[in-house]
């Protein structure tokens, strides 16, 4: 499955799954409509009144088997809930999860970054905090603030969390995943080394776009072995492979887990390639009217222009 949150025509935040590549599903709204039918008939009572994705994903394997249920019976009978259907072209995409409880982000995290860098490898991950403040969806703005000049950005893979729990095993880990996202650590470079830690030069309003959709670990295969690119302007910037990480998303669960409390709906940044900014001769930072697309296999493209 693909899910997003989105609004469109009214605005009103929606949440839902991709029909197929033109159109998506208002979740609630296919439940309301389809009220009568046997598959909602089974449908829990958490996923009925669940009022965001989070909310959904909340409730375990049930919501995705639920919202497969759903899109077989939309796609079998065409004409059944127009209402619930939007076209993609007209939606405006919030981040798959707007209200996450935390954003996790790995430093040094893939073999070509450390060595542009002539770093060694980490013998641990690398952990700060991005705050959710700073998420933004596709096609949304990144904001340049007057306290930085020099702004550069980062495609990642991004874990979205589905099931709340400490002390995760790595096999664990792999099950409490919900899917995977495009995400773009933006980051201040000039207020991330001057402050001699992160968090804001990596948490600036804007600084954390993700999206457009959540895909479930079934659609994508091995989340190792994808190519994640990055482009400024139509220029590639960035080109590797998820094979480059040092410790892969399950690795990083496990890991975070035996400190924090991961929940439902925390993200987690996994790190960047080679290729960014501020290591490139001569170093490139963003400008307004800049135009970033992030894009990895088998997930997506995460588009957003800089103002």
């Amino acid at each position: 499955m693909r899910f997003c949150s989105f609004r469109s025509g009214d605005l009103t935040p929606r949440f839902g799954f991709q029909l197929d590549d033109r159109r998506i599903v208002d979740i609630p709204a296919a439940l309301k409509c389809l009220a009568a039918s046997r598959v909602v008939a089974g449908t829990p009572e958490t996923l009925l009144q669940a009022p965001d994705l989070k909310a959904w994903l909340a409730v375990g394997r049930a919501a995705v088997d639920s919202a497969s249920q759903l899109r077989q019976l939309i796609l079998t009978e065409e004409s059944t809930c127009p209402s619930a259907v939007f076209e993609i072209s007209r939606a405006r995409f919030a981040p798959p999860i707007p209200n996450p409880g935390k954003i996790i982000a790995i430093g040094l995290n893939y073999r070509d970054h450390a060595a542009e860098q002539k770093a060694p490898l980490p013998q641990a991950p690398l952990i700060f905090a991005k705050f959710p403040t700073a998420l933004i969806g596709h096609e949304d703005e990144i904001r340049l603030p007057d306290i930085s000049q020099k702004v550069d950005v980062e495609a990642e893979l991004c874990v979205v969390i589905g099931t709340t729990g400490r002390g995760f095993s790595e096999s664990d880990a792999r099950e409490a995943i919900a899917g995977f996202t495009v995400g773009n650590d933006v980051s201040a470079r000039d207020l991330q080394f001057s402050d001699k830690q992160w968090v804001r030069g990596k948490s600036c309003d804007t600084f954390a776009p993700c999206g457009p959709f959540l895909v479930t670990p079934d659609e994508i295969g091995d989340p190792h072995n994808l190519a994640i690119k990055l482009e400024l302007n139509g220029r590639l910037q960035q080109s590797s492979n998820t094979r480059q990480l040092v410790f892969n998303s399950y690795s990083l669960v496990a890991y975070i887990s035996q400190a924090i409390t991961l929940e439902t709906g925390d993200l987690i940044y996994t790190g960047t390639p080679a290729g960014v900014g501020v290591f490139r001769d001569p170093p490139v930072f963003l400008k307004p009217g800049d135009q970033v697309e992030v894009s990895i296999e088998n997930i997506g493209t995460l588009r957003n222009r800089v103002a």
